[in-house]
């Protein structure tokens, strides 16, 4: 059999099935097509080819969690939290949060008296919990793990101790009513947040098989699943209860009542950037630095193929100054990214108001647009408010493929759930936390989070590779 020849042509990406296609044909025929012949490299890569140094570099994700000889730069690392019913645990709204989980909390016991009755009084043990339980998604959500719960016969309880904030897309905070059992993948959540007032930072990573490259954010709460992408997440601590654990030279005992904090960054990279940097510098300041390191454009770029298809390898530089540089600037990012919410309007972008609303609606959305998708300078903010003169640099800062700006345009609108009918409303979190003007500051303080970030960004020293 001869060998056959294969070609490859780059359309582009993130365009459209009818974009692809007009592209297709404006070449009129297959020949006129640009071919480009393609070999694959020893790891199987056909096209986005990877780098060999990048596995020469440190991986941030340990082989296995919580060993301190780990020869990584984290010991620990989780993915985001999977819910299975984000419509039931996710709110804009406290109270509608609180209604909601508590009416399926009760629904959820009702059914499990009910099964119980059926099975062990009226000894019907065949009965399967799938084929009893009331299925309507107006009153409860099943999955696996809460239909394995009832047909175990397990009750729950309903606490509004159990509501929290959490980061459920970028720059989207939410509600979340964080009870296990009514979250189907918690992960290992509890030990990087294990109650509502802990103090912790993650760094918020997702980049395997994801087209549009690397993405980095960061919280300082627990965070969905999807907040970026396919969410890995590298803290600065981890926690673990008292009475189950021995303490190490930099735990903290006092932090909490119930709980004893762990760094998480590795004793072995500790102990590697001592040498080359001096006993001063910290496990904190090696976090910073990743935060840092990570927005590095030559490091994206270099290693654009390798990031597509595992979790970050990165270098400690010979250099200090470099390190400290990239440190320091890693703090910088992580308080601008933090403190999203408060920064203050752009010079230059106009809000004007036409003055129609009433006073207790001027600030409410339905659902933003731009006034032109061309050119993305002027946003429909509502019936009575535009947005306008916004600089194109804003649109130049992407989190898990969009733009701030865009993330907010997305999110903060009011949708209904067309299975369970519940509401979700952003106009809802501006009201309970008594600021009509929530959302259109959050509109205009992530413009000067973006020019900022690409300002800081532009800062960072180069990384020769």
């Amino acid at each position: 059999m001869t060998a056959a020849d294969i070609y490859y042509h780059d359309i582009g990406d993130y365009l459209s099935r009818e974009e692809k296609l007009a592209k297709i044909k404006d070449f009129g025929s297959i020949e006129n097509i640009p071919w480009q012949k393609i070999t694959p490299n020893k790891h199987g890569d056909w096209v986005n080819k990877r780098n060999d140094k990048f596995k020469t570099f440190i991986p941030l994700a340990p082989d296995k969690k919580f060993t301190q000889n780990t020869q990584s730069l984290f010991i620990v690392n989780a993915i985001g939290i999977a819910t299975n019913r984000d419509d039931w645990t996710y709110n804009f709204s406290k109270k509608l949060l609180l209604e909601n989980m508590k009416s399926m909390v009760a629904v959820y016991n009702e059914q499990v008296t009910a099964y119980k009755y059926e099975t062990q009084v009226k000894h019907n043990p065949y009965i399967k919990v799938e084929d009893f339980v009331d299925k309507d998604h107006k009153k409860i959500k099943w999955t696996r793990a809460l239909k394995n719960n009832a047909a175990n016969c397990v009750m729950h309880k309903f606490k509004k101790e159990f509501v929290t904030y959490s980061m459920y897309r970028p720059f989207q905070k939410l509600f979340l009513y964080d009870d296990h059992n009514f979250i189907e993948s918690p992960g290992i959540s509890d030990k990087l947040f294990p109650t509502a007032d802990v103090e912790n930072l993650v760094i918020c990573i997702s980049c395997v098989g994801v087209n549009s490259g690397l993405s980095v954010s960061l919280s300082n709460s627990i965070v969905d699943l999807h907040f970026n992408g396919d969410t890995q997440c590298f803290p600065l601590y981890w926690y673990e209860e008292k009475d189950k654990t021995k303490l190490g030279l930099f735990d903290n005992p006092d932090n909490d009542k119930e709980y004893v904090r762990h760094e998480a960054v590795s004793d072995f990279i500790f102990g590697q950037a001592k040498k080359i940097y001096g006993d001063s510098v910290t496990k904190e300041d090696i976090f910073y630095y990743v935060y840092g390191f990570l927005h590095s454009p030559d490091y994206r770029q270099t290693f654009a193929a390798d990031l597509k298809k595992d979790l970050p390898h990165i270098p400690l530089p010979d250099e200090p100054k470099q390190f400290w540089a990239f440190s320091k600037t890693g703090r910088q990012l992580a308080e601008l990214h933090l403190n999203y919410e408060n920064q203050p309007k752009p010079d230059g972008v106009k809000v004007a108001s036409t003055g129609s609303a009433t006073a207790d609606k001027k600030y409410e959305v339905q659902k933003m647009r731009f006034a032109d998708k061309t050119k993305k300078d002027k946003i429909i903010y509502n019936s009575s408010i535009t947005v306008e003169n916004i600089p194109p640099e804003v649109y130049a800062y992407v989190v898990n493929g969009r733009s701030p700006v865009e993330w907010i345009m997305e999110r903060y609108q009011v949708t209904v759930d067309k299975d369970s009918g519940i509401k979700n409303d952003p106009n809802d979190w501006a009201k309970e936390h008594d600021n009509p003007k929530y959302i259109l500051d959050l509109l205009l303080s992530v413009m000067t989070v973006a020019i900022k970030t690409n300002e800081i960004v532009k800062g960072l020293p180069r990384v020769r590779i």
